[in-house]
């Protein structure tokens, strides 16, 4: 399986998300990039949106920047950071409601993809989100049946009601 980079920038992201939790680099660095894709501005391209979800423990929404993947005629959310991700359980509790921002609010539906559709899926998202490269061990340019092996890992989420240009 060939594996993603390991230069300044992959070690740096996997820092400031150690044990798969934003510390406070990475929260100020989401609040930056949520508001320029949460206003659809001249830095965020339109797979780049602001994600909210109703929090499952208090109620408030909670909200934070993603890139969503097109594939397949289709438009995806993935977690980066694997199943126990704190929007994936939010979204979860929420049955899959939740509100993306590019310019304009839009209340979708995200339904999870089982692992054996991921791998493909997987691939596209890690082409158009260098961000998350650090955060899935296998490289962009891998073959698709390596993403078979992690799938299972990653949740992927189908968004009804919101498509890329």
């Amino acid at each position: 399986m060939a594996m993603a980079g390991s230069g300044f920038a992959h070690r740096l992201k996997r820092w400031i998300y150690r044990g798969d939790r934003p510390d406070s680099i990475a929260k100020a660095l989401n609040r930056f990039w949520g508001n320029r894709y949460r206003s659809g501005g001249p830095l965020a391209r339109s797979r780049d949106v602001e994600l909210e979800i109703t929090g499952r423990s208090t109620g408030r929404p909670v909200a934070f920047p993603i890139v969503l993947a097109d594939y397949d005629g289709a438009t995806y959310a993935v977690s980066m950071l694997g199943a126990r991700a704190n929007w994936v359980l939010n979204l979860q509790a929420a049955d899959g409601r939740a509100i993306l921002r590019h310019g304009a609010a839009v209340p979708v539906r995200l339904m999870e993809v089982p692992a054996a559709q991921r791998p493909p899926i997987l691939r596209r998202y890690l082409q158009v989100a260098p961000g998350a490269r650090p955060h899935i061990p296998v490289d962009r340019s891998a073959p698709v049946d390596d993403f078979a092996a992690i799938a299972a890992d990653y949740p992927v989420f189908r968004v009804e009601g919101f498509a890329l240009d």
